[in-house]
C-alpha cells in the first residue's frame, strides 16, 4: 500500500511539474505586446478583437494617445475620445473573462490588463514632450534587465508617446540606447504624427530596429468594401458580422463599433495579427507574411509594403494619408488598376476567411460552454524540423498526418507554396490537399534560394479554423 501511494504521489508531482514547465514554456513562447491607441472609431472595434487574443500575448502595457487626427482639445472630427474608455472596454471583457477562462486559462484578468493601462501624450497633435505615464510605461518595459524578450510596441495612433519614451531612455540612459533597440520592434500603422520623422528615425532608426510602416492595414479600414475581394467582403457584411459578432455574444461584442451591422474598421488590427503565434512565423521576418500582412525592406531595417508597380515609389518623410498608396489606389476602376490594386492588398486579405472565422469563434467563447464552441486543429509534424535544407532534384516528404482536432471535427489539409515569401523565382510548386505529400525540389532551385511551404490544416465547425505551419526549404550545394 506504501508503494503505491508513493507511486501516486510520484505520479502527481510529475503532472504538476509537466503542467508547470508548460506553462513556463507557453509564457516564454508568448510575444510581449504594447498598444498605443488614439481611441478613433476603429481603434475601439480593434480593442475588441485585441481583448478577445490577450490569451495570446504577454501584455505589457495599454496606453492612451494622440494623433494628427485626433487629440485632447481637438474640435470635430479631430475631437478627442475620454481616455475612460479603454477601462470601459477592460470592465466588458470582465464580463465574459469567466467564459473565456472555459476555452483559455491563459486568459489574463481584468485586474491585471488595468494594472497595464496608462494615459500617454495626448494633449496634441505629436506632443512628445510632456513626462507621462504611459511614456514611462514603456521605457521602463525597455530598460527592464531581468525580461531580455522583444517587446511589440503597436502605433494604432501617433507615434508621440513612444518617441518621448524613447527620449527619457537617451536623456537618462543613452549608455543603454544600444542595448533598449536590441530588443525593441515597432509596428506603425502608417506614421500618424511627425514624431517618427523628427525623433526617432535621427536618433534610433540607425540601430537597426525592425519597424514595420504599413499601408496595407487599410483592407481592414474604412475603404474595405471599394478593396476587398467580393468573396472575402462576405465575411464583413452585415448578415455575417451581426450574426457572428455583434449580437449575442456578450457584453464586450454588443459595444463593437459597426455601420449598421456591417463592418466598419479596424484598420489597426492588423499590428497585433502579425504577432499572433498561429504557425506562419511572420515574427520571424516581416518579408515572410502573414495575418498582419508581407513587407519590404527599403532601408537600414526599415520594411514597408511592396511596390503596387514601378510607377509607385517610397516617400522619403513621413508615411500617412497625405502620400498613402492605398489612398492613391481606392477609387481606381479600370481594370488593370483594380488588379494592380487587389494584389497589393493580398498579403492581408488572402488570410481574411480564417481571420473572420476566429473571430467569431472567440466572440462565441464569450458565451458558449467548451463543447458547445470551435476551437483550432492542433498541426502535428512527422518532422520536426521547420527549416529544411535540399539540393535541387531531392524529394522531401511533409507529414501533418498525425494532427488532431480537440472537438473531434473531421480535418482538411493543404500543402501549399507561399512563393511571394521566398527568394526561388522559378514555378510555383504544384498545392497537394493531402495530410502526407511529397515534393521535388526544382532543378533551377539556385544555392542560397529558400522555399517556404506552408500546411494549413482547418477544421469541418460551421465556421471552420485553420492552424499552419511554415517549413522553410533552403537550397544547399
Amino acid at each position: 500500500m506504501k508503494v503505491m501511494c508513493n507511486k501516486l504521489l510520484f505520479l502527481v508531482f510529475i503532472i504538476l511539474f509537466s503542467a508547470k514547465e508548460l506553462n513556463a514554456r507557453n509564457i516564454e513562447d508568448k510575444p510581449r505586446v504594447i498598444v498605443t491607441t488614439d481611441g478613433e472609431a476603429d481603434d475601439r472595434a480593434s480593442m475588441v478583437r485585441f481583448l478577445l487574443t490577450a490569451n495570446e500575448f504577454d501584455i505589457e502595457g495599454i496606453i492612451n494617445s494622440s494623433s494628427q487626427f485626433h487629440w485632447e482639445g481637438g474640435k470635430g472630427w479631430n475631437a478627442f475620445h475620454p481616455v475612460s474608455w479603454i477601462e470601459e472596454y477592460i470592465n466588458l471583457y470582465g464580463e465574459v473573462y469567466q467564459n473565456l477562462l472555459l476555452h483559455d486559462s491563459d486568459y489574463p484578468s481584468p485586474e491585471f490588463l488595468k494594472s497595464k493601462w496608462k494615459v500617454g501624450n495626448i494633449k496634441g497633435n505629436g506632443e512628445d514632450n510632456i513626462r507621462t505615464e504611459g511614456a514611462e510605461l514603456i521605457a521602463n518595459v525597455l530598460l527592464d534587465k531581468s525580461d531580455s524578450r522583444p517587446v511589440w510596441i503597436q502605433a494604432w495612433g501617433g507615434v508621440n508617446t513612444i518617441s518621448r519614451a524613447l527620449k527619457i531612455i537617451q536623456e537618462e540612459h543613452p549608455e543603454r540606447m544600444k542595448e533598449v533597440a536590441g530588443k525593441m520592434r515597432l509596428f506603425l500603422i502608417w506614421e500618424q504624427d511627425e514624431t517618427y520623422q523628427n525623433y526617432i528615425r535621427p536618433n534610433w532608426e540607425h540601430y537597426n530596429i525592425p519597424i514595420i510602416i504599413s499601408d496595407q492595414f487599410d483592407s481592414m479600414a474604412y475603404i474595405w468594401h471599394k478593396v476587398l475581394p467580393e468573396d472575402i467582403q462576405v465575411f464583413f457584411k452585415a448578415e455575417w458580422m451581426t450574426k457572428n459578432i455583434i449580437k449575442g455574444h456578450g457584453a464586450l461584442c454588443s459595444v463593437y463599433e459597426n455601420n449598421q451591422g456591417a463592418f466598419n474598421a479596424e484598420g489597426d488590427t492588423p499590428s497585433f495579427l502579425y504577432n499572433i503565434p498561429n504557425g506562419l512565423r511572420s515574427m520571424d521576418s516581416p518579408g515572410y507574411g502573414g495575418w498582419g500582412g508581407r513587407y519590404k525592406k527599403i532601408r537600414n531595417n526599415v520594411w514597408m509594403d511592396p511596390l503596387p508597380d514601378s510607377t509607385y515609389a517610397y516617400p522619403n518623410g513621413q508615411r500617412s494619408i497625405h502620400n498613402s498608396w492605398s489612398k492613391q489606389m481606392e477609387n481606381d476602376t479600370l481594370s488593370k488598376k483594380v488588379a494592380i490594386r487587389r494584389n497589393y492588398f493580398k498579403p492581408i486579405w488572402r488570410w481574411l476567411d480564417d481571420v473572420q472565422n476566429e473571430f467569431a469563434a472567440r466572440a462565441d467563447w464569450c458565451v458558449k460552454d467548451y463543447s458547445s464552441a470551435n476551437h483550432h486543429p492542433e498541426i502535428i509534424l512527422k518532422r520536426k524540423m521547420l527549416n529544411i535544407e535540399a539540393s535541387p532534384g531531392d524529394q522531401i516528404t511533409l507529414d501533418a498526418g498525425k494532427s488532431i482536432d480537440p472537438d473531434n471535427d473531421d480535418l482538411f489539409f493543404s500543402w501549399w507554396h507561399y512563393n511571394e515569401a521566398d527568394s526561388y523565382n522559378g514555378k510555383t510548386i504544384p498545392k497537394s490537399d493531402l495530410a502526407r505529400t511529397t515534393i521535388t525540389i526544382p532543378l533551377d532551385a539556385k544555392y542560397g534560394d529558400t522555399i517556404h511551404m506552408i500546411c494549413e490544416v482547418s477544421d469541418s465547425g460551421e465556421l471552420s479554423l485553420s492552424s499552419y505551419k511554415r517549413i522553410i526549404i533552403r537550397i544547399k550545394k
